[in-house]
């Protein structure tokens, strides 16, 4: 559920190198072509794990074992399963990242994802407060705002339909696996009960 910036903060916490020079190695083109990641970012492919590195590890080094990770957990049945539903594999991590942040319950994962596949299947916009809070970045305080739900930003989904333009964390392999097997179910709505958990609804 972590963003690239937020990596790149864990990283340099570690003490494996400054947050600056991650970001930088994240952003060079040669791993998303090298590691046949079809985006322009690297935000949701970090695959989120435990990793041992030495002290003097590149920042390179460390992308490219998370990049390894993420297709050792990305099966090519999954990627199979993604092509049946006409979605490209980028598709499934950036509803496998919205899905990862909207879940407090993580048997939820899968009821999540059916809620927003049949929103998409039936043109509504998902709706998501995190990925509205992605859009807003640093200038997000904690508190979100009516307003903050009306402002056009690309990663708005209560002003554009579809899937924001990248994924808004590093979602993991459960949340990558129901984006690929949404539950059975007819649910347009969820709402939180406050302890975590939700209540899922056909009707608002």
């Amino acid at each position: 559920g972590y963003s690239l910036t937020q990596i790149a903060e864990l990283v340099a916490a570690a003490g494996l190198g400054s947050k600056q020079r991650f970001l930088a190695a994240a952003s060079l083109p040669a791993p998303l072509t090298e590691k046949g990641i079809e985006a322009d970012s690297l935000e949701g492919y970090l695959f989120p794990d435990t990793y041992f590195f030495p002290k003097d590890v590149p920042p390179e080094t460390i992308v490219s074992a998370m990049l390894d990770r993420f297709w050792s957990v990305f099966t090519p049945e999954w990627v199979e399963q993604a092509k049946r539903r006409g979605w490209s594999i980028h598709q499934v991590v950036t509803l496998a990242s919205i899905i990862e942040k909207e879940t407090g319950a993580p048997e939820e994962r899968p009821l999540i994802s059916s809620v927003f596949h049949n929103r998409l299947k039936r043109g509504m916009r998902l709706e998501s407060d995190p990925t509205v809070i992605y859009g807003m970045g640093e200038r997000f305080d904690g508190n979100l705002r009516r307003r903050d739900l009306r402002e056009d930003t690309p990663y708005n989904t209560y002003v554009h339909n579809g899937l924001p333009p990248t994924p808004i964390c590093m979602p993991g392999r459960d949340a990558l696996l129901a984006a690929v097997r949404p539950a059975d179910g007819k649910a347009l709505y969820f709402v939180s009960r406050g302890d975590g958990s939700h209540v899922f609804s056909a009707t608002l």
